[in-house]
């Protein structure tokens, strides 16, 4: 039994969400079983040959997956159990499954939608590694593993689980799925010997042999398109009560009742998982050769082809899924040896690029992004494969004037359709724009480590933007004051009081650190003291003003007419949703886990859909899917700076730029 509730950790919170469709939940899982008490056998995983797949071309591109890990995640890790539909659409049962303790019999409903858990029961029999399908109302537990692999078929729901009748024997590690009114439990293993049959029941109790395996395995995945069902990888035996995984796709004619070798995975896996999303079928993750797998491949059965479709944020094996609505669900499973607790979510995302290509699953898919990496003192570009394309400085680039050249870029926006760049040095005190991909010094202002508020000095300059009146406008944050500056150098206009620093519209503002352009031509600003943020003219008319309940306003971005988004620039940081009047809409700020921002000064909504953000102390650049507060993607590793391809150090700033010099996320610049 499971000795506690998988309890959830949480920080991700969502005041307006109304998210997951009420479509029917389809229901797609690969189990296994043991062949030890309580413990979990892990085949030794030998190396087969690397089957290339020459795909053949595709009738129609296949969209790649945005995928991602939770913001919360179960308190205790598990991994080999079952997930079943809950009683509405945000709710799944967790059932069985292996702990910390052993083999578990809680049955446990998860709401999706905030991480909340609630014990509904238990089994009559714990078990783990069984296959399951539903059938009308109820999901069947086919066998598994306890003390030893059960024959037991149990049914669950979340009214209950009881007890529903047995196997023609004891099977466990077997894969189920449903095609129409039908069950199939598939493969497995009694214990001594892969088991070939493939049983078929429309009731949970009774069993007809539907046909057999070519190759015997365990540990598939299994999927369904029509009236075939398509068998992944797996554990085929090697002789002498020894496993290998397999690369070999089998396809059962459930009609005609035959199976048949179509085709093979890149590489031989064990434990996958496989979804059917938008007609298509994407398997994902496993355990081979190279450990345990990221990699999630769409796989298009007329052409027999793999194409990379994205990345699991977490790598994982023996971990189940489940389909609600138009989202796949990974809940738990194992790393190498080691159980885990997150929860990852996958959908099609035909934004986040093509299956196929370099980009599949990027939330810049097509486009390129410039991040200024304040702590290495350097601008990059990388394409939408996570590749450097560009560096500046470097050796022959032309720098800006100061005893330390270019230092401290804290932002950075394509400028000129994407052939120059903007950047501010905060403390360096200085703006310059520099081409791109020439690297040559066009502009600048400002004074090298100087700090005042004479002509021509900048004190702490953030969020430089050049307009489309070729002027460039700047927060001046420890002068207090908005400076919209003249290609000449001149100022053309300031809002606020110098060296006047409180909130008092429209005569003076607070240490301001943000001044976005709007699409009506105005200025979006945000103010350090007190946490303010005011929409003003040019001529420094006030709008409108608003509170913002966080601890550091940074960078505000305009969403809609009258909703707008602000990082929280923190130890424990956040991106926040607000409107005109200061309620907060949404709100993104996990305490823990791999969603836990640290100081993020800039966020944006992508065109793909997701938030980008740069989480300047945790050293990277991240992606979150407003709907369920998943991380999606990120460039840099957490916590990890440097120098290398991959690293970043206290990224302060980026910019997307698309093709034909478009700038998506402020299009009213110049």
């Amino acid at each position: 039994m499971m000795s506690a509730a998988p309890n959830i950790r949480s920080g991700w919170k969502r005041q307006t969400l109304a998210w997951i469709s009420a479509a029917a939940v389809l229901f797609l899982v690969s189990c296994g079983s043991s062949q030890a008490a309580v413990g979990v056998h892990h085949a030794a995983v030998k190396a087969t040959p690397h089957r290339s797949v020459q795909p053949k071309p595709a009738a129609a591109p296949i969209p790649a997956l945005e995928s991602g890990v939770l913001p919360w995640s179960l308190r205790a890790p598990i991994s080999r159990e079952v997930l079943a539909p809950g009683a509405s659409a945000q709710e799944i049962l967790i059932v069985g499954g292996l702990n910390g303790s052993g083999t578990a019999g809680g049955v446990f409903s998860l709401n999706l939608g905030t991480g909340a858990l609630q014990d509904v029961g238990n089994l009559p029999v714990p078990t783990h590694d069984a296959g399951s399908a539903v059938l009308g109302s109820g999901t069947f537990l086919f066998g598994g593993g306890a003390s030893s692999v059960s024959g037991a078929v149990e049914e669950t729901s979340p009214s209950g689980s009881a007890a529903a009748g047995s196997l023609p024997g004891p099977r466990a590690d077997s894969s189920a799925v449903t095609v129409g009114n039908t069950a199939y439990v598939i493969g497995g293993y009694d214990g001594t010997n892969a088991l070939p049959d493939i049983l078929a029941t429309t009731t949970g109790t009774t069993f007809t042999t539907a046909a057999k395996l070519s190759i015997p395995v365990r540990y598939a995945a299994v999927a369904a398109v029509g009236s075939t069902v398509y068998i992944f990888g797996g554990e085929e035996e090697s002789g002498s009560g020894s496993w290998q995984p397999t690369d070999a796709v089998q396809a059962f004619d459930t009609t005609a009742h035959t199976v048949k070798v179509v085709a093979h995975l890149p590489e031989a896996l064990v434990g996958m998982t496989a979804d059917v999303l938008g007609s298509q079928i994407y398997v994902t993750g496993g355990a081979g050769a190279a450990g345990t797998n990221g990699t999630i491949w769409a796989f298009d059965p007329a052409t027999e082809a793999f194409l990379h479709a994205g990345q699991l944020m977490q790598p994982v094996a023996y971990a189940p899924s489940i389909v609600v609505g138009a989202t796949a669900w990974i809940v738990g499973g194992e790393v190498g040896s080691r159980q885990t607790s997150d929860v990852q979510m996958m959908r099609v995302n035909a934004k986040f690029g093509t299956a196929g290509t370099a980009s599949a699953g990027s939330p810049i898919a097509g486009d390129t992004m410039a991040i200024a990496d304040r702590g290495n003192n350097r601008i990059l570009v990388i394409n939408d494969a996570k590749q450097i394309l560009w560096t500046y400085p470097s050796a022959g680039a032309q720098v800006p004037p100061g005893p330390k050249g270019f230092f401290f870029p804290d932002d950075v926006f394509f400028v000129h359709h994407g052939t120059a760049l903007i950047s501010n040095q905060e403390e360096n005190n200085t703006i310059a724009i520099i081409s791109y991909p020439g690297k040559k010094v066009l502009w600048t202002y400002g004074h090298a480590l100087a700090a005042s508020s004479r002509p021509g000095y900048l004190h702490q300059p953030d969020d430089a933007f050049l307009l489309k009146t070729g002027q460039v406008m700047v927060a001046d944050i420890d002068n207090c004051r908005i400076l919209i500056i003249n290609p000449d150098g001149t100022i053309a206009s300031q809002i606020g009081r110098t060296g006047v620093c409180r909130h008092n519209p429209p005569y003076s503002l607070g240490s301001p650190n943000g001044d976005t352009p709007l699409a009506n031509g105005n200025i979006l600003i945000s103010e350090i003291d007190g946490s303010w943020v005011s929409e003003y003219t040019p001529a420094g008319q006030l709008v409108w003003t608003t509170h913002v309940a966080v601890g550091f306003p940074s960078d505000p971005q305009q969403l809609t007419s009258s909703t707008y988004l602000v990082a929280d620039y923190s130890s424990v940081g956040g991106i926040v949703e607000f409107n005109q009047q200061g309620t907060i809409l949404w709100r993104y700020d996990p305490a823990s886990g791999p969603g836990r921002l640290r100081y993020p000064s800039l966020a944006e909504m992508a065109p793909s859909g997701v938030i980008i953000a740069n989480d300047d102390y945790n050293d990277r650049i991240v992606a979150i899917d407003p709907v369920t507060g998943a991380l999606v993607w990120q460039y840099g590793t957490t916590g990890v700076s440097g120098t290398a391809p991959g690293l970043l150090n206290t990224p302060d700033g980026f910019d997307i730029l698309a093709p034909g010099g478009i700038t998506p996320t402020h299009p009213m610049t110049g």
